[in-house]
């Protein structure tokens, strides 16, 4: 019973499941594009890449980072959807893609966000870049900051609005983190991506992401073109639970970006799915605690955790807990104790800390001394 009690405290909990035949999962397509990426955007896993860290010109997909920091200004309660916003000479006069707003007027910030966001507007973004920071350059070192934040390792931003210049520059990869961003952060104003027209001073405009009307499942994000980055687009769409987003930069056309975007998201929902293996906070299993005022601690895993796996694959996970033989009190919450391994074959999906999800204050004195003699014991015939 002894040895019985001391493997079930070093292993905890083992489960593990299979099925006749591994699932096989077909290569991804491969894109006239100059790089691409397709992400999970509730695992992070990246399922299909290709010059994903590769510099270059982002063009307008420029605009998701300069509404995101005008957002993120709304969210924290520093503006107001209402604020209004004064045009000056330099962003009516901006060449490229507009949204047609008035020098000397004043535009409702919420109204600049829609024709940054929908029609792509140069005009607006360098009003609402003015209107946080004083100037376009200022705000685009303000960029830099959230995009060093979000781990954009390969990205510098010299503008708001994607205008070709010297060392502006981004990655598929960053622009998916960036799309990952917009989407988690902002829940409340995601839905802007999804408009397919916006009509300001008398001027409808549609939204140039052709997937908005093709494809159902498309609700964002943002198209780009320059004749040096070709054109561009981060799309986002959601099936059945499973949220991707993929970004293809460096295509032909306007068509060309939209097939071959449309691939991508096609390849995701065919063959990968995502599950939720845990809840934030979620029980796994109970111990004993030694010298401590409780007799028994609940553990668990302090975040969730979603997988992307092969459809039909989720009955080959192995989950492995793993957890201290001998708990000693004072115990934090949140304190790791152990891990907790999914395995898919010798292939680790995921490896998180095992903590405490409540605290266990020190037992008193002679509570303590007698718990110190049955700790000596039991470590002895351990």
């Amino acid at each position: 019973m002894r040895l019985f009690n001391r493997l079930f405290s070093i292993f905890a909990v083992s489960l593990s499941f299979s099925v006749s035949a591994a699932v096989i999962v077909p290569s991804a397509p491969q894109l006239d594009a100059t790089a691409y990426v397709l992400m999970d955007a509730d695992s992070g896993k990246i399922l299909v890449e290709k010059n994903a860290d590769k510099q270059i010109p982002p063009a307008s997909l420029t605009k998701m980072m300069t509404s995101y920091v005008a957002v993120h200004e709304l969210e924290l309660g520093n503006v107001e959807e209402q604020t209004e916003v004064p045009i000056s000479v330099k962003a009516w006069r901006k060449k490229g893609s507009r949204m047609f707003v008035r020098e000397g007027t004043q535009v409702p910030l919420i109204d600049l966000l829609r024709g940054i966001i929908v029609q792509s507007g140069n005009d607006a973004s360098v009003a609402v870049a003015e209107y946080f920071s004083g100037s376009e350059d200022a705000y685009a070192e303000w960029m830099n900051q959230y995009a060093e934040r979000f781990g954009m390792t390969n990205t510098q931003f010299k503008n708001a609005t994607g205008w070709p210049a010297k060392g502006h520059y981004s990655s598929a990869g960053d622009m998916a983190r960036l799309a990952l961003r917009i989407i988690k952060d902002h829940p409340k104003y995601y839905p802007l991506y999804a408009e397919k027209y916006f009509e300001y001073n008398n001027i409808r405009q549609p939204n140039r992401n052709k997937l908005l009307w093709r494809d159902p499942s498309v609700d964002g994000l943002k198209t780009g073109h320059t004749d040096e980055a070709g054109f561009c687009l981060a799309a986002s769409a959601v099936k059945d639970g499973t949220r991707f987003i993929a970004v293809v930069m460096g295509t032909r056309s306007e068509e060309a970006r939209a097939r071959e975007t449309q691939k991508l998201l096609a390849y995701g929902f065919r063959y990968f799915e995502t599950h939720k293996l845990y809840d934030a906070g979620q029980e796994l299993q109970t111990k004993p605690v030694w010298l401590g005022e409780k007799d028994q601690i609940k553990l668990g895993v302090a975040e969730e955790l979603y997988l992307t796996l092969p459809r039909g694959a989720k009955g080959e996970l192995q989950i492995d807990i793993l957890s201290d033989e001998f708990i000693e009190a004072p115990i934090k919450q949140g304190q790791a104790i152990g891990t907790v391994t999914v395995r898919m074959g010798d292939e680790i999906q995921a490896e998180l800390p095992l903590v405490a999800l409540e605290e266990v204050e020190e037992a008193g004195f002679f509570g303590r001394l007698i718990g110190k003699i049955k700790l000596f014991f039991a470590k002895l015939f351990a």
